[in-house]
């Protein structure tokens, strides 16, 4: 196999060629088809999250075909095309898993930070993680689905079931959340880096009833809204976006500092909510609609070797949707 491998943090990715790896009880090769690339796999290279493990393959938007099957497997089969998540073990045994709230867990591995991921031509997943995809829409497509997707989706559970949310950061998640805001029939706001002319033109092509810069106060009060954006300051800016009563959810993994603001922005039970992980349940609920939802992933392609140019153009947000790597 091969893989561009983090092998030091903050430094560009390397090509290698490995051993091909053999999957043990309870886990499935996969052969890589596609793989997202995600700004999580940013926060890893650049050395933001704690504990890492290097070296270490990054990418956890895998779409592949499983072309081996360890002992013990019995609900996947080899050929059968799935989907690998951030997400990408768990314990069982915890207060958290025990309570199904398994995106908690006390002693997870997570996909591309403390195990290997898609950066790759194959990858070794536990098959309890390994969603199937059957066999509707690209190989391409599907894969920011794995995360953009499917953190988008529990952030919007998150957020309520109010009818007008705003996305603060229209990249590859909002891009896909607001498509299914309009499949429910939800009004979307979207607030992009002041500005940016293209970006709220390419929102209001999705669907958005509104465009404007982060720095804007949208038409009329929020019933919710989802930061995407790693930007703590915008906190303060959707609290006070939203009406009294209205949730302010953070979906990243990793966020800059949260400025002070005054209390007045939360009073009148305005809530603030993060979102951490997934959970199995969000990841079959979320692929199982996906297809009848019409979404129209907007892809930008780079053959797996040019992954260090992928993450270059999402630093510099270079492009509209998702970056997806092609072995």
């Amino acid at each position: 196999m091969h893989a561009m491998i983090l092998k030091t943090l903050r430094q560009p990715l390397q090509w290698c060629e490995l051993a091909d790896r053999v999957p043990g009880p309870g886990q499935v090769r996969v052969k890589v088809a596609a793989c997202g690339v995600c700004r999580t796999d940013l926060h890893v290279v650049d050395g933001e999250l704690a504990d890492p493990k290097v070296p270490i393959i990054p990418g956890h938007e895998i779409v592949g075909r499983i072309d081996a099957v360890g002992p013990g497997v019995m609900h996947l089969r080899v050929g059968e095309r799935v989907g690998v998540p951030w997400l990408g073990h768990t314990c069982g045994t915890c207060p958290y898993c025990v309570r199904h709230e398994e995106n908690l867990c006390d002693d997870p591995l997570f996909t591309g930070f403390t195990r290997d991921g898609g950066f790759s031509t194959a990858v070794v997943a536990d098959a309890r993680f390994a969603f199937p995809l059957g066999e509707k829409g690209e190989d391409t497509a599907l894969a920011p689905l794995l995360c953009a997707g499917l953190i988008g989706w529990r952030s919007l559970s998150i957020a309520g079931r109010g009818k007008k949310v705003g996305l603060y950061g229209f990249g590859a998640a909002a891009h896909i959340i607001a498509q299914v805001m309009r499949y429910q029939g939800r009004s979307t706001f979207a607030f992009t880096k002041p500005g940016d002319v293209a970006m709220q033109a390419f929102a209001r092509d999705l669907g958005a009833v509104w465009s404007g810069g982060s720095n804007e106060m949208p038409p009329e009060p929020l019933d919710a809204a989802i930061i995407f954006a790693t930007v703590g300051d915008l906190i303060p800016l959707a609290l006070k976006a939203v009406r009294k009563g209205g949730r302010v959810v953070c979906a990243g993994i990793h966020m800059s500092d949260v400025p002070s603001f005054p209390y007045r922005l939360l009073w009148e039970e305005r809530q603030l909510f993060s979102v951490a992980n997934l959970t199995r349940r969000d990841g079959l609920d979320f692929l199982g609609l996906a297809p009848s939802m019409g979404i129209d992933v907007k892809t930008t392609l780079y053959p797996l070797q040019q992954a260090n140019q992928a993450l270059a153009d999402l630093r510099a947000g270079r492009f509209k949707g998702a970056a997806v790597l092609v072995p």
